[in-house]
């Protein structure tokens, strides 16, 4: 039964569409035709339709990148149109595998050949305009396996940010998308909970009262149904759905698609330009982002903003064409010239930017966030509380168990045939509840990602040793405040929080390890305080299910640790406890030696047998040599011996084809080399320099712009901080506004949007991305996003109204310490060093 709150906004919903003023809306909606373009998807004015352009990332269906999607006046709110198995499919739910597409232009169509193979299920999906809109078919060979019937169906799911409180009809009845999941829900005959459909019908029409986001779907063979995702996951979308009929071939499901296309609409340019401000001394570039259907003026001003609230023109400047990115046109707006210090605002047309600075100490604070929130909201197996506020309590107490054999997990994680441990699966490791940060946004030990933040977090400390002291860290009685100093530089208690991890690896298993991480997926898809992911009592299978001594505990929710052993793991942790040593000897001597002295009898051990080698996922360790390398340069650094020399130059030898990828860590070996290696590095980094030159040419914004599955933030500060270093080393060679390029792309030059990609920091930044409190539709202040997403084939995407998109808005720890690193390397260079 409704709730008289709902019943009212039916009969509101019933009253505007029925109303005069909204009726063109659905009777006169304004359409066009669709037209296969050179990118391979249909176009007309403000709708696109993509056709199988992008494919399941990682082969996670709640990726919400693939099959038929519609970008509807420059926001894609549709996507994973396809034949899927349940009718809000979660992440690790079957998708198909993709035989063929293929593309025949001359015909406006498109055809996809995909096969469940489990279920040796084969069907197409066609594609075609029709009637102002989209003919969208699925055809069978064969008839539908009995395994799926009622269970195999055409979904498409649609945002829903972009349709929170927007009307629906199903067959002219008329519904509201709620903005906060209520089921209905029902238990199913194999027991399962599942959703019910909120309408049914054989005529959908979305948003009809919004002319940016009016969709109808009609289908010609059956009914449709919509479902409220959310009710099972908070990442769901809401979905449309059409079950495939049983003992049919040919042509089982046909819609008639059809978004609203506003006549001449064009996309409303985007300024894009540092969120944060300029420093006098750099150069001061803005872009602006057109429309293709656009006609870019020639000028824009640069205006000060007075005491007295008015503004004074600055720079009446001419836009310089720089031409075609992706889908946009760009041009530059230069005001390098402008140094005076004050608060400024750009102006384009009648749009004008928020304000941003120019001041020469622009950058002194930009990095604190992450240091002061970000990272220690971050820390494992502490207890985390600012102010009032309790981020989460010590949680993972009772890791970790040992993972079985021969299994393959979720999340990128594999055991091989061995534990390479003294213990059986099933069975705890003690000592491993220590130390370590959440990985990402969710709660895994990815040691991989552990070891490169203590070694960043002490390149810091020997850069620039910053002593700031804003927090509280007590690793005895782990817990750690916020906003409440306690006499020790916060840099140093981060490196010693990591470095507690990576020791009790080689201290209890005997080498690293690929990392820990949850057992079952339900604990893994938890979303809230991770105090509660376990019980935090170390399982004992003597006692029942959900029984307790107080101690130990019969309910098995402790955390997997994933063993196998591999060299490349063992490298690059021995090179952050070496590094570790350095930067803690006179904090704590004991755990500086002991690092050390763990870190060169690994050393000695790897040499005395071949590597051993364990390749799975992303988990268990980096090239080999880089890893290696790494550690020789970190040894050498600590002792000075012969022996890490001469590894460091038959590894060098080596690294031509992956230079860029270590760089860093041979431009801190030449002050321990001989003056060949120093030349060798420099006429390396004159070749760099060719190289990066030729990305002024690929992209309006200076820097590498990736297109893979995961946004390219992590390339662009590493870019950056590498320019730092080389500039460092060679300054005549490698120019320093390459640096400053990184961060300006950070805080809003970059495509699509002019967010600041880094919480807190900024005039306008993330304030929803994928944290631990994604759910909250929230964020951590000081954690950097990976950014614009380019999707096939030419469309870059930051959602800031939807938290879930893992590619795009997950903040990952090691990419924090890097971007402390950037910032405080172009603080050092504004400031004449």
């Amino acid at each position: 039964m409704l709730s008289q709150r709902y019943s009212r906004q039916i009969n509101f919903l019933k009253f505007i569409l029925c109303s005069p003023m909204f009726c063109f809306n659905i009777g006169t909606a304004q359409r066009a035709d669709l037209k296969l373009n050179n990118g391979e998807y249909y176009e007309t004015r403000g709708v696109n339709v993509l056709v199988f352009s992008n494919w399941y990332d990682g082969n996670f269906s709640d990726a919400k990148i693939s099959g038929i999607e519609l970008i509807h006046h420059g926001v894609r709110t549709a996507t994973n149109g396809d034949v899927r198995l349940r009718p809000t499919p979660s992440q690790w739910d079957s998708i198909p595998q993709l035989i063929k597409r293929t593309v025949i232009k001359e015909e406006n169509r498109i055809e996809v050949s995909l096969k469940y193979v489990s279920y040796n299920f084969e069907y197409k999906i066609k594609t075609e305009p029709w009637e102002n809109g989209l003919k969208i078919q699925i055809e069978l060979d064969r008839p539908l396996p009995a395994a799926l019937e009622g269970k195999a169906g055409l979904n498409l799911e649609f945002l829903p940010s972009a349709y929170f409180e927007k009307g629906y009809l199903m067959d002219g009845i008329p519904g509201v998308f709620p903005l906060s999941p209520g089921g209905p829900m029902e238990i199913s005959q194999n027991g399962s909970i599942e959703p019910q459909s909120l309408a049914e019908g054989s005529t959908m029409v979305l948003a009809p009262e919004d002319r940016t986001r009016m969709v109808s779907i009609h289908s010609n063979t059956g009914t449709l149904s919509l479902y409220d995702g959310r009710n099972q996951a908070q990442n769901g979308w809401f979905v449309v759905r059409h079950l495939i009929p049983s003992g049919k071939t040919g042509i089982v499901v046909e819609w008639i698609f059809t978004a609203n296309s506003i006549p001449d609409w064009i996309r409303t340019p985007v300024i894009e330009y540092s969120q944060i401000g300029y420093h006098p001394a750099q150069k001061k570039i803005a872009v602006i982002e057109f429309d293709k259907n656009d006609h870019p003026g020639t000028t824009a001003k640069l205006l000060k903003v007075n005491p007295n609230g008015r503004t004074e023109e600055v720079v009446n400047g001419h836009l310089k064409p720089w031409g075609n990115y992706l889908r946009y046109v760009y041009c530059q707006f230069d005001f390098s010239s402008v140094t005076e210090t004050g608060l400024y605002v750009i102006r384009y047309d009648s749009l004008e930017t928020k304000p941003f600075r120019i001041a020469v100490d622009v950058y002194q604070n930009a990095w604190q966030p992450t240091l002061d929130i970000f990272l220690p909201v971050q820390m494992d197996h502490m207890f985390v509380k600012e102010a009032y506020r309790v981020w989460h309590g010590a949680a993972h107490l009772d890791d970790a168990r040992q993972a079985p054999v021969s299994h393959e997990h979720f999340d990128l994680y594999a055991q091989g045939p061995t534990t390479d441990t003294p213990f059986k699966p099933g069975e705890h490791i003690p000592g491993l509840n220590v130390g370590g940060w959440f990985d990402a946004g969710d709660f895994d030990i990815r040691t991989q990602t552990q070891y490169s933040v203590v070694q960043t977090l002490v390149q810091i400390w020997e850069s620039f040793h910053p002593m700031r002291d804003e927090t509280s860290v007590d690793e005895t009685r782990q817990i750690t405040f916020l906003h409440t100093p306690d006499g020790k530089p916060d840099l140093l208690q981060q490196i010693e929080h990591g470095t507690l991890a990576l020791l009790a690896q080689f201290k209890n298993v005997g080498h690293a390890i690929p990392g820990i991480i949850d057992a079952e997926l339900s604990t893994y898809t938890f979303l809230g305080d991770a105090v509660s992911q376990t019980d935090g009592k170390i399982y004992n299978p003597a006692l029942k299910k959900y029984q307790t001594d107080g101690i130990t505990s019969g309910t098995p929710d402790d955390r997997w640790a994933f063993t196998s052993k591999t060299s490349a793991l063992n490298y690059g942790s021995i090179a952050a406890l070496a590094a570790a040593s350095r930067a803690l000897r006179g904090f704590d001597d004991s755990l500086s030696g002991e690092c050390l002295s763990t870190a060169k009898q690994v050393w000695d051990e790897e040499h005395s047998h071949a590597p051993v080698v364990f390749r799975f996922g992303n988990t268990t360790g980096g090239n080999l040599e880089s890893e290696e390398f790494k550690a020789a340069v970190e040894l050498l650094q600590c002792t000075g011996e012969n022996k890490y020399v001469m590894r460091v130059e038959e590894l060098f030898s080596k690294m031509n084809d992956r230079f860029g990828f270590n760089i860093g860590t041979a431009v801190r070996a030449i002050p321990f080399m001989n003056k060949e290696y120093a030349e060798r590095m420099k006429e390396l980094a004159m070749k760099f320099k060719g190289d990066i030159q030729k990305m002024d040419k690929q992209n309006p914004f200076g820097v590498p712009i990736t297109e893979g599955g995961w946004a390219g933030n992590g390339a662009v500060v590493g870019f950056a901080a590498t320019q730092y270093l080389l500039h460092k080393a060679f300054p005549e060679i490698i120019d320093k506004e390459r640096v400053y390029g990184g961060l300006n792309y950070l805080y809003g030059c970059h495509p699509a949007s002019n967010i600041s990609f880094v919480s807190g920091v900024g005039v306008h930044s993330k304030r929803i991305a994928y944290g631990n409190n994604r759910a909250d539709f929230s964020f951590i202040a000081g954690g950097v996003v990976p950014g614009a997403l380019i999707l096939k084939p030419d469309y870059p995407e930051n959602k800031e109204d939807w938290p879930f998109f893992w590619g795009e808005n997950e903040y990952v720890v090691n990419l924090g310490a890097n971007y402390i690193f950037l910032v405080l390397g172009v603080n050092d260079l504004v400031n004449g060093k």
